[in-house]
C-alpha cells in the first residue's frame, strides 16, 4: 500500500523536513540528504504495515509543532526533534527506523560506504532455486542439540 494515499500532505511535508533533520545532503561525501525525492519516494512506496505508526508519530510530531515544520525556524525545529525523539515512543523509532532503512539502500550511499548497489549474490552469480549443494558440508556435520532442562 502507497503513503501517497495514506499520509496528508502536511504529513508528507513534515516527513520530509524531519528525514533532512536526521540526514542533511553531504557535497563532500557526495550523499542526498533523506529528504531526497528518490529517497521520499521510496518512504512513500515502501511504508506498507508501517503506514499507521508513521502516521501516528507524524501526527504526534505535528501536535509537538503546532505548525508544519517547515514554516519553523532551525531552533524551534529541533527542539521539537529532541522533545519528539523522547515523547514519540514506538511510533518515534518506527519512523525513524523507515527513514534510515531507505536511505541507507539508496544506491549513491551505499556508492559512497563502498558498497556495490547490486544483489547480494557473489558477484553476479545467482543460486539456482532449489539447489542445496552448498549445504551438503552442513548437512554431514553430526547434529547440534542438546537437551532442555
Amino acid at each position: 500500500m502507497s503513503a501517497q494515499n495514506t499520509l496528508s500532505t502536511r504529513q508528507r511535508c513534515d516527513l520530509r523536513v524531519i528525514a533532512a533533520m536526521m540526514i542533511p545532503p553531504s557535497a563532500e561525501y557526495e550523499v542526498p540528504g533523506a529528504d531526497d525525492a528518490a529517497i521520499q519516494a521510496d518512504i512513500l512506496a515502501s511504508l506498507g504495515r508501517d503506514s499507521a505508526q508513521v502516521s501516528e508519530a507524524l501526527d504526534h510530531l505535528a501536535r509537538l509543532a503546532g505548525a508544519p515544520l517547515a514554516e519553523l525556524d532551525a531552533a524551534r525545529r529541533e527542539a521539537i526533534a529532541k522533545e519528539f525523539r523522547t515523547t514519540g515512543g514506538a511510533a518515534a523509532a518506527t519512523l525513524i527506523r523507515v527513514v534510515l532503512q531507505c536511505y541507507y539502500r539508496d544506491d549513491r550511499v551505499l556508492r559512497s560506504l563502498g558498497l556495490e548497489p547490486r544483489p547480494p549474490f557473489p558477484k553476479g552469480y545467482t543460486l539456482e532455486q532449489g539447489d542445496w549443494s552448498l549445504l551438503e558440508s552442513v548437512k554431514a556435520r553430526s547434529p547440534m542439540w542438546r537437551r532442555a532442562p
